[in-house]
């Protein structure tokens, strides 16, 4: 499918996806994808299903094994004469609208990143005397058959239980216990397609807040404007400092806990947490942890509260773009006014691709 100088390739299939044929590539209605810094990405194809003479018992896209529940999908856009991986996921659903007009019936699938196949067994699994960051690696690396590149980051503490004292326990998915695992550092888990088709990149680590943003998006900026702002906004109830006490398990002592700022690179000269008069505290309540422990988590759950306070939510024009706006990741943003001109994270993209037209609503904050 081709549109606007951007070319848009579809490969499905069981388990090495290939080309999809002719006649699905004639069918192709739209392409929706969102992409999110929570939570799955995932993908909705719709195709038109017509149906002929030689269609006897059913419509052929119907029957097409192609299009079965956990079938692979990898979108590939190229613009120019770069390919970039969209999407790479597996068919969950398949809803078929049927219509009494000629042409007018459709069929809709929709899947989401390969990560869903991590989140398919719950597991009771014991993990004796391996640190967070190794139980990632582990369970990353039982995922190979679906290209997955692991990328893990150790946390700042890190904590060998030992098995005397306590034994990690896996109660749930493999995707939940990453997840898991990862929020009491302020860490994120996610997959993420390519950098070349076929595989994914599998992430344990810290919000990336550090790197070369990307392509900026301009408004108001006469024949270089590629996007359209629709809502900014300031939450100054965002911010949260955590104080309290914990109960140090090895001293046995009760230690005080508190946060002061973001440990997060700021994003921008003047940070909320340095100018606001006044900041919301809420009180630490975990236990069971050493004050090491305690120290991270309370500032795991401010800085996870800096992202909020900026918010700019806006339309891009893919073919003035001429590029993929990746979510977390930082992008910058001109022509807005001082107040919210800047770097930002992206927090969530969908892509909307139809003949003629490719458009990719965003969220950023800061």
């Amino acid at each position: 499918m081709i549109l606007l100088g951007t070319r848009l390739t579809l490969l499905i299939g069981p388990t090495i996806p290939v080309p999809a044929p002719p006649s699905f590539l004639e069918a192709l209605e739209n392409v929706t994808v969102t992409h999110s810094d929570q939570g799955r990405s995932g993908f909705q194809i719709t195709f038109r299903a017509g149906r002929s003479s030689s269609d006897i018992l059913d419509y052929a896209l119907l029957s097409s094994p192609l299009l079965r529940p956990f079938n692979r999908v990898v979108l590939v856009v190229t613009f120019g004469a770069i390919p970039q991986v969209l999407m790479d996921g597996m068919i969950t659903d398949q809803q078929f609208s049927p219509s009494n007009q000629p042409g007018a019936s459709t069929l809709t699938v929709t899947g989401e990143d390969v990560s869903i196949m991590m989140d398919l067994e719950e597991k009771s699994v014991e993990h004796p005397a391996q640190p967070e960051a190794i139980i990632a690696l582990k369970l990353i690396a039982s995922y190979a058959q679906y290209g997955l590149i692991s990328l893990v980051i150790p946390p700042p503490s890190i904590d060998v239980p030992l098995p005397n004292e306590r034994i990690p326990v896996q109660q749930g998915t493999d995707l939940e216990y990453l997840q898991q695992i990862a929020e009491r550092f302020g860490y994120v888990f996610y997959v993420t397609p390519g950098p070349a088709p076929l595989t994914n990149t599998a992430y344990w680590g810290p919000p990336i807040r550090v790197g070369v943003p990307q392509r900026a998006i301009s408004v108001n900026m006469g024949p270089n404007t590629n996007a359209e702002i629709s809502n900014s906004r300031y939450d100054s109830l965002a911010l949260t400092f955590v104080t309290g006490r914990v109960q140090d398990r090895r001293l046995n002592e009760a230690v005080p806990v508190q946060t002061f700022a973001s440990t997060r690179p700021p994003l921008v000269s003047q940070p909320a947490w340095a100018t606001q008069p006044q900041v919301r505290t809420r009180q630490f309540r975990q236990s069971g942890v050493d004050t090491m422990q305690a120290f991270t988590r309370a500032q795991a759950e401010t800085d996870a509260s800096t992202d909020q306070v900026v918010e700019l939510t806006g339309e891009l024009d893919a073919s003035r773009y001429e590029a993929l706006l990746q979510p977390r990741a930082l992008v910058g943003v001109r022509g807005v006014g001082y107040s919210y001109d800047g770097i930002y994270y992206v927090k969530r993209v969908t892509h909307n691709i139809r003949k003629g037209e490719y458009r990719q609503n965003f969220t950023l904050t800061r």
